[in-house]
């Protein structure tokens, strides 16, 4: 008799993702690219709670519900999908939202349109800081919570993409869906399959790396960084894995330099800066797939997927599944530069 598997020890978590995102053929753009190419569609997991952070909110918002909190701190740029689903989700529990939101003049911030617009009807108040102040956010996150204390308020704080250890559960959820997504294709699981995605603060793909070793999923995990560089993002990841395994007990083996693979180059102009030849790709699957990518996350991520594929076919093998982690808000104040290309 073989021996029973270990149960994964998952933490408390709130329900609010709607799971399991269906997984689609990219027929058109496969036969461009020349691999068998799917989508995992998380940018289905709701319309308010749109994209992959609803997936970690659902454990780290369990633990602030435990906590009794009644209003939750986190950070982002002025267009995060993060601090906009952080704050859809905390009016969804009956919690109030700050964001900490970085701008060139914070005396002068953008203009209410995408994100902004979702976070201010969901009642989030907002501090704008610069970019340079958005270095020490950690002493700024302290010092907000310690006002709030004062003021009778129990704040609870969420760090940049809810990329830490209890955040990462998100995607090891995700990584059991995936296995059996995987079984469903033609050729099931005969054959490796690589999950491409975007990195952004490196809390997915701490959860995927770890959630293929806990669930037996047969995957290479490739993330393009969408800013800073890889050797930041082998060093965040590697955080968030090992805490995960310390904090809660996994059996699991892990190391840096051979389970975490990041494809640097493709940050192009910097964060959300879009280049014309990333957004006339976006409108290409846009037009051949009906598939929206967003500017900042999956647009350059496939962008720099696509461009290592032309260089060679069989760099992530012959079947890959693109992790569309949502984003779709963030199009939005990027009209103007779209324009043109549409024209």
């Amino acid at each position: 008799m073989a021996p029973k598997a270990t149960p994964i020890p998952f933490p408390p978590r709130v329900p609010m993702a709607r799971i399991p995102t269906p997984l689609e053929p990219l027929k058109r753009m496969s036969e461009k690219l020349g691999v068998d190419l799917y989508v995992k569609r998380d940018d289905l997991t709701g319309v308010e709670l749109t994209g992959n952070k609803v997936r970690k909110l659902e454990f780290v918002l369990a633990d602030a519900l435990q906590q009794k909190a009644d209003i939750v701190l986190t950070c982002g740029g002025a267009q995060s999908n993060h601090c906009r689903a952080t704050a859809v989700a905390a009016a969804r529990l009956g919690m109030r939202s700050r964001l900490i939101l970085r701008t060139p003049d914070p005396f002068n911030p953008p203009a209410l349109e995408g994100n902004l617009l979702l976070d201010r009807l969901a009642g989030s108040d907002i501090l704008w800081i610069t970019p340079e102040q958005y270095k020490r956010r950690d002493e700024i996150f302290a010092r907000e919570a310690a006002r709030l204390r004062r003021a009778g308020g129990n704040p609870y704080v969420i760090p940049e993409g809810a990329s830490n250890a209890l955040g990462a559960w998100g995607y090891i959820y995700a990584a059991a869906e995936l296995k059996q997504d995987i079984q469903k294709l033609p050729r099931g699981s005969s054959r490796r399959t690589t999950i491409i995605h975007a990195a952004g603060s490196g809390g997915t793909t701490a959860g995927l790396i770890l959630g293929t070793k806990l669930v037996g999923l047969n995957a290479r995990i490739v993330g393009l960084n969408v800013c800073d560089d890889r050797d930041y993002f082998i060093k965040a990841i590697g955080e968030i894995c090992e805490d995960c395994i310390s904090r809660y007990g996994l059996n699991v083996s892990f190391s840096r330099e051979s389970d975490i693979e990041i494809v640097d180059g493709y940050v192009g102009l910097g964060y959300a800066l879009s280049r014309p030849e990333e957004l006339s790709l976006l409108m290409e699957v846009a037009s051949t797939e009906g598939l929206f990518l967003d500017p900042v996350y999956t647009g350059k991520a496939f962008f720099g997927m696509a461009q290592e594929l032309r260089r060679d076919a069989r760099v992530f093998g012959d079947q890959i599944i693109f992790l569309h982690t949502g984003g779709i808000f963030g199009l939005f104040p990027k009209a103007n530069q779209l324009a043109p290309l549409l024209r």
